[in-house]
Formats: C-alpha cells, structure tokens, sequence
C-alpha cells in the first residue's frame, strides 16, 4: 500500500470515527434532555455500564448471563455459516459448472431463494420439535442461498476458453472444478459468503426470540418485555459488535485469500 492509500485509508477510519462520535452524542442528548422517556432510551452510560455488567468485566456483582447468551447465538451463527458455506459452495459447484443444469435448476432456485427464512420456522418447528437443531437448520437454509447463487454465478462466469483448454488436457470435471473453476469463482463465492454471515446472525437471533432458545435474542425479547431498556440496548449493541467484528475478520481473510489478484 502506497502513501497516497494509506492516507486515504486514513481518512476513511477518521471520518467512520467522526460519525459514530456523532451518533452517540445525539443518543446522549436525546436521553439526557428528557427528549423521550428513559423507559425507552437509556442513557450511552446506563447502557455501557449494563453492558459491562452482563458480560461480568464491570469487577462488581455481574452474573455474566450477557456472555453466555453471546456464546450461544455466536455458536449458532459460525455454525449455520459453516454449514450453509459448505452445501452451498457443493451444490452452487454441481450447478454452475453445467449449463443444461443451469437452465433446468434457475427457475427453481429463484421460486425458493425469495423465501424469508423465518417464515419457514413455523415449519421447522413442526418437523424438528423446539430444540437447538431446529435453528440450526433455520439459520443455515436462511444463510446457504447467498452462496449458493454466488457459487452458480462464479462459476458460469468462467472463461469459455478454459474450459476447451480444460478438454484439450483432458481434465476430468473434478478437475477442472477444483483447478480452474474454483480459483475464477472465489471471489463471488467470498462475497456471499460475508453476506452470508449476516443473514446467519439475524436468522439466529429470529430463531432465538420465536423458538426460546437461550441466546442474545431471547435476552432482548426478554429484557424489552420487563422494559430494562438498558440490558436491551446492552444487547443491541453488543450484536452490533458481533457483526461489525464477524464482518471485519472475513473481509481481512478475503483480502488474504485474493492476493493473487492485486496488480
């Protein structure tokens, strides 16, 4: 990186920085000026101290219940994604790299892809009982579609002239999937797998507040049902961490990942 990019990147941090300064200063004044009732909006302070106080880092009486309810929606999450990175990469493979397969499956996969996952709880529920698995499943059928379709996408997108190679060489189609197709379809198949990775964390706090399974989702249900605004927010912001650290390691391993393609 060049210092003309380092300083812009610079920049960038600064001016993210400026932002959130801003978007916590107005929530600070919103509820310290009485602009609408604390019952409903703590305070940045009350919030930070219920924060601390849940995760048990506060060195007082914290239960720590916060941690455990991050560790169980984290599980979730890493393990919807897992699953939905692995079956959707295979089938998105078995159906990008066949074009009469393409043209019989698209329709199909895009009748289902618009499908809200958590409208298809009720029907888990049904079939795999109130349990952790059932959100499991929810979490990776909801997070699978992105890479799925990436996958298709990436690896239609192939070079034509890879493939008469590929025939000239007589490579068999595993082969060429794993040797030429997969490289060509890697960025597609890591942009929807951080759009993936989202999808997985609301999926799972969705499932979480329907089902009553233990984790951040029921912790807010709950905390917004005994109007602790504080442990709400508390828990809000804590998803928002999840997410914005979650998002922030994937997008460091692509940037690892495509080196190969910076000039």
């Amino acid at each position: 990186m060049n210092a003309g990019n380092r300083r812009f990147a610079g920049l960038n941090w600064l001016g993210s920085f400026a932002v959130l300064c801003a978007f916590v200063a107005l929530w600070w004044m919103a509820s310290n000026a009485g602009w609408l009732s604390r019952v409903f909006l703590p305070t940045p302070q009350a919030t930070f101290a219920s924060l601390l106080d849940g995760l048990n880092l506060s060195g007082g009486s914290g239960n720590g219940e916060l941690l455990a309810f991050t560790q169980a929606t984290v599980g979730r999450m890493v393990q919807g994604w897992l699953l939905a990175s692995l079956f959707g990469v295979l089938l998105g493979a078995a159906i990008g790299v066949s074009p009469a397969v393409r043209a019989w499956v698209q329709p199909t996969l895009e009748f289902i892809r618009p499908l809200p996952a958590s409208a298809l709880l009720p029907l888990a529920i049904s079939i795999f009982g109130l349990n952790p698995g059932m959100v499991l499943f929810v979490v990776a059928f909801g997070a699978m579609w992105p890479v799925l379709l990436a996958t298709v996408h990436g690896f239609a997108a192939v070079e034509p002239r890879l493939s008469e190679v590929a025939r000239c060489l007589q490579m068999s189609r595993a082969a060429f999937v794993w040797k030429m197709g997969l490289p060509n379809a890697m960025p597609d198949i890591l942009a929807g797998m951080r759009l993936a990775l989202t999808i997985a964390l609301i999926v799972a706090v969705v499932g979480e507040m329907i089902a009553s399974q233990s984790g951040l989702g029921q912790a807010i249900l709950l905390a917004a049902r005994a109007f602790r605004a504080s442990d709400l927010f508390a828990g809000i912001v804590l998803l928002g961490l999840i997410g914005f650290v979650s998002n922030a390691l994937l997008a460091f391993a692509e940037k690892r990942l495509l080196r190969w393609q910076q000039p």
